[in-house]
């Protein structure tokens, strides 16, 4: 008879696999629980612009909408941060799925253009809100030799949804009109909530040193100092080379170039592929040598993107810019779990979302300013992003620092 792999003392492929990816029962817990609210998510949060155009609202409302999006999407995760500090990471998701569940009862309860609002507020910038959270966990749960392989992971699966979501939802619509097909999506979306919290609460592990004494949350600005606010500052910048260009993208490549709106599709199809194609492999070697290099690297990637984009005018070098925007997502992972490592140990869900409420106020400034540029010029846009990029990585490389790795077992 053939020895199995195991008789001959290898492991075999499953246990292998899990030592690679530092598999446990809380980070499935966390998996099951990004993938259903996500799907949830797409399905439903997506098509809302439509939902209230059906139901009589006006574009205003849907810019507010927006607004209101991108505004909570900066302020959520410092909450997001103390409150997980303050009742454990697991308590923490639970309570903010909860929450965001009663917006989607809301939705389905109440067809109206304020429901939409109000239920928005509740719902709405979930992964903001519960990111401080997820890191917290990944940094209690994982090794400190798998800590950007754990945050990889979070990444990795949190696409799934955002591919998935917006096909299903617009297949509900398609089915049964705009009104019923959305609040068919939340009702969807509720009942994956209810079974994702099933999953936390019987598989992920306790937090095992909540900070019950947390009361003060402006005390977690004083983290924000040494190696962490080297990271922060060079990251505000490398924010604003991607926020400047962002709203243009589409501009450039559909207006500018006269291709057409499916190639554009087909360019952040490139975009995402490349950036699901390096997490894990970067995880790894982040993990193994040190993580400074690797969120450097990133840095160049978001730094190169508008210089290489303001020379693309045809189709094949457009396809190479999109690769290394996808390629910006290189050590984007690795960045938050050096954030975790340089992170006190007792405070690192509530510095983890005081660091991204700093970074994400002021860069949402870049915005302001975006338009103002692109109207003296393509170039000018790009090439100011281009130079807040430069400034940002040149002072991440001279003054960033990195943590001690732990050499694998």
């Amino acid at each position: 008879m053939t020895p199995s792999p195991a008789d001959n003392g290898r492991p075999g492929l499953w246990p292998r696999l899990v030592r690679f990816f530092g598999l446990n029962a809380s980070i499935g817990a966390m998996v099951v629980l990004v993938v259903f609210i996500g799907l949830g998510d797409n399905m439903a949060d997506r098509f809302l612009p439509l939902y209230l155009l059906a139901l009589g609202g006006s574009a205003v409302s849907v810019g507010m909408l927006n607004a209101m999006d991108n505004f909570l999407g900066a302020i959520y995760s410092f909450p997001g941060g103390f409150l997980s500090d303050r009742l454990g990471y697991k308590r923490a998701l639970v309570l903010f799925t909860i929450v965001a569940m009663g917006g989607y009862l809301l939705v389905i309860l109440v067809p109206t253009w304020w429901a939409v609002f109000i239920g928005a507020l509740l719902f709405m910038s979930w992964m903001a809100v519960t990111l401080p959270a997820v890191m917290s966990m990944v940094s209690q749960v994982m090794p400190r030799n798998k800590r950007a392989m754990g945050v990889s992971i979070h990444s990795f699966v949190r696409r799934i949804p955002m591919a998935l979501g917006p096909v299903l939802g617009g297949l509900a619509i398609g089915k049964y009109g705009r009104i019923a097909g959305v609040r068919i999506s939340f009702i969807v979306a509720l009942i994956l909530g209810v079974v994702a919290i099933g999953f936390v609460l019987f598989f992920m592990a306790e937090d095992p040193s909540p900070r019950k004494n947390a009361t003060k949350p402006l005390s977690n600005f004083r983290h924000l100092s040494g190696p962490l606010r080297s990271l922060l500052v060079s990251d505000i910048l490398i924010r604003f080379a991607e926020q400047i260009p962002y709203a243009f993208v589409v501009v450039w490549v559909v207006n500018n170039n006269g291709l057409s709106a499916l190639r554009f599709g087909i360019l952040t199809t490139v975009e995402m592929v490349t950036a699901m194609l390096v997490y894990i492999p970067v995880a790894y070697l982040a993990d193994k040598y040190g993580k400074k290099r690797f969120v450097l690297m990133t840095f160049v990637f978001f730094t190169a993107f508008p210089l290489v984009l303001n020379f693309s005018r045809t189709f094949p070098i457009l396809i190479l810019a999109f690769i290394l925007r996808g390629l910006k997502e290189f050590g984007e992972p690795t960045r938050k779990a050096l954030i975790m490592d340089l992170a006190p140990e007792d405070a690192k869900a509530g510095t983890f979302g005081t660091y991204y409420l700093v970074r994400d106020v002021i860069v949402s400034l870049a915005a302001l300013t975006s338009a103002w540029l692109w109207s003296r010029s393509p170039s000018t846009n790009f090439m100011t992003a281009f130079a807040c990029g430069l400034i940002g990585t040149i002072l991440f490389a001279v003054f960033g620092r990195d943590v001690e790795t732990t050499p694998p077992g």
